[in-house]
Parts: C-alpha cells; structure tokens; sequence
C-alpha cells in the first residue's frame, strides 16, 4: 500500500488509542518508517543523474522490504520513538502495533503489475533470511482493493477530523492540522444547495 495509506490509516489508530499529540504522532510515524528503506530509490536517482546512466533502482531492489519490513526494524524503530513519548509502555505496544499493521497490508496488498511481481515479508530480516512470507494472492499496489481503502480510511479521518477536531496533517504540523480542520468543519456546516 501507498506511504499516504499507511499514514492515514496508522493515525486512525493513533487518534483511537492516545490521548496526546506526541504520542499520536509517534504512532503514526511507526506505521509509516517501514517505508524508509524505500528510499534508496532517491540514492538511485541520485546517482542516475550523476553518472548520466539509466536509473536501475539498484538500492532501492536491493534494501525495499528487507532493512525494515520484519521483526529487527520494528523492534528498533518502536524502542526509538517510544524514548520520545509521554507514556512509553502504551507507545511502545501502540508503535509495534501499527508497524505490524504496514507489514500485513504489504503482505496483502503490494504486488507489481505482474502476477508473478510479489513482494514478499522477509520477516528477520536483515538479520536472519527465514522466515519469507508472501501471499500469492496479493493484490497490485495500484489495484481497486487498495484503492477503495484508501476512499475508506481517508473518509473515516475526514470524519474524524470533523468530530474530533484533529487530523492526520498534525503529524506534519499543528498549525496545518487547525487549519485542515478549520476548512473540514466550514464545508461540514455550510447549508446545502437547494435543487434547481
């Protein structure tokens, strides 16, 4: 699944179960940074740019799901952000949750345009090879099923936003957030058009 699904989607947890903007955020960066290993895309363009040869997304093949999509990243990432947090065992469980949340919607939903195109879990990783996990039905990253989630989630933090009077954009800013909100809660209330 897209970073922007993962983020929404580990919010909604975030805003569910904490009760504090810093530990809301750290919950949801949890369920974002598996992601990071990701960007060894930008070194590989990077380096295209340098050398005047065609982009073979080298790092980005070689490190996507393996530095941090297992048990070793997760484990890492969720001790890192829960020293920042106000309450630290809550964060802790919370950030190892949403974490695991972005493997399993990879698992079931980051396939390539090709059927054969898996992406598997190599769970260990980088520590140990075993154990890999991949599900042959999984959907493409840019398929329906993960289309209509996102539509999903996505409505489900407007609401939120709306009712609770915080967004997703608080992990980015709190004054993007109050401003977000403050839009959300002008269209919430405006007075329907009547039919002509």
């Amino acid at each position: 699944m897209s970073p922007l699904t993962h983020l929404i989607g580990s919010w909604l947890v975030a805003v569910a179960v904490t009760d504090n903007p810093r530990d809301r955020k750290l919950v949801t960066w949890a369920g974002v940074l598996p992601d990071a290993d990701g960007l060894g895309a930008v070194a590989d363009v990077v380096s295209s740019w340098a050398s005047g040869k065609e982009c073979t997304f080298h790092y980005y093949q070689q490190y996507h799901h393996i530095l941090l999509h297992g048990w070793p990243g997760a484990v890492a990432v969720s001790l890192l952000l829960t020293i920042l947090a106000r309450q630290h065992w809550r964060v802790l469980l919370l950030c190892l949750l949403t974490y695991h949340l972005h493997l399993l919607c990879d698992l079931i939903g980051s396939r390539g345009s090709d059927a054969g195109d898996l992406w598997p879990i190599c769970y260990s990783e980088p520590l140990f090879r075993h154990p890999i996990w991949f599900w042959k039905h999984q959907w493409k990253l840019d398929g329906w099923q993960n289309q209509a989630i996102f539509v999903v989630i996505f409505a489900a933090s407007l609401w939120v936003a709306v009712k609770k009077g915080r967004s997703f954009a608080e992990v980015v800013s709190a004054q993007l957030d109050s401003v977000f909100v403050q839009v959300l809660r002008k269209w919430a209330s405006a007075p329907s058009l009547p039919a002509s």
